[in-house]
């Protein structure tokens, strides 16, 4: 099982872009900054992940048992901080919708949302299936992103990072989605917040959160999701490289 988890890997890594600078994230920044920004997820033991996932000896070991040790607990903006919910109240869907999306623009945070049946659909799916690896296009190729989901989280990190450093690798971008509306206008907002702007722009954030949600959606590309999940030996990079239209490298 070791080997072919490695041969998988090997796929996934010949895909590897890198982003410019350094691929760790900066020891500069302060538990301040990173109060939102901790993965949340406690894994108990490496085999214990679906897949042997945590066995792949590139991607790193887990070290311990908790993410991001050291740093608080990431915690969700309450939805009434950002936006004034009464008034909220009185838009329409498209309306509310449209005010979200152009309120996060130039800000260095994302605004997007989605009916709240696709939300149970993907809250539904990745508790069964939380981990995936998204090529981000970038430049004239690509790199590979690490993506962990537990609703009403979302979090992503570059793979390299988190080869290097296993569960206390520090996430790039966090996702966050809120409910309140979904009862009342069938519609979920969408928050993402980018932690290094060296390492994604705002148009590369939405793509990556829009395109990650697109494979817990659609039931073609979810199937690469569970391979990935459950059944390691049958994953290959390359297709999710074809799904994408991506050239590989």
């Amino acid at each position: 099982m070791y080997r072919i988890v490695k041969r998988a890997l090997r796929v996934v890594n010949s895909g590897v872009g890198s982003f410019s600078g350094s691929s760790s994230c900066s020891s500069t920044l302060t538990k301040r900054h990173l109060t939102c920004f901790a993965w949340p997820v406690d894994l108990q033991k490496c085999n214990d992940v679906r897949g042997d996932f945590m066995k792949w000896g590139s991607l790193g070991s887990c070290r311990r048992s908790s993410f991001a040790s050291g740093y608080e607990p990431l915690k969700q903006k309450p939805l009434g901080s950002i936006i004034d919910i009464r008034r909220a109240e009185l838009q329409s869907p498209e309306d509310l919708a449209d005010i979200w999306d152009d309120f996060h623009l130039g800000r260095g945070h994302i605004g997007v949302s989605m009916k709240a049946s696709l939300y149970h659909l993907l809250q539904q799916r990745a508790a069964d299936c939380r981990f995936f690896v998204m090529p981000l296009p970038k430049g004239s190729g690509y790199t590979t992103m690490f993506a962990q989901v537990q609703m009403p989280h979302m979090i992503f990190t570059g793979l390299e990072d988190y080869k290097a450093k296993g569960t206390e690798a520090t996430p790039y971008f966090t996702v966050s989605y809120y409910t309140e509306f979904a009862e009342t206008k069938d519609l979920v907002l969408i928050r993402g917040d980018i932690v290094f702007a060296s390492k994604l722009t705002d148009s590369e954030a939405k793509w990556l959160v829009e395109t990650t949600q697109s494979f817990y959606l659609n039931d073609n590309r979810y199937k690469l999701i569970e391979r990935f999940n459950k059944h390691t030996r049958d994953f290959e990079f390359k297709d999710v490289l074809q799904a994408l239209d991506i050239t590989s490298l």
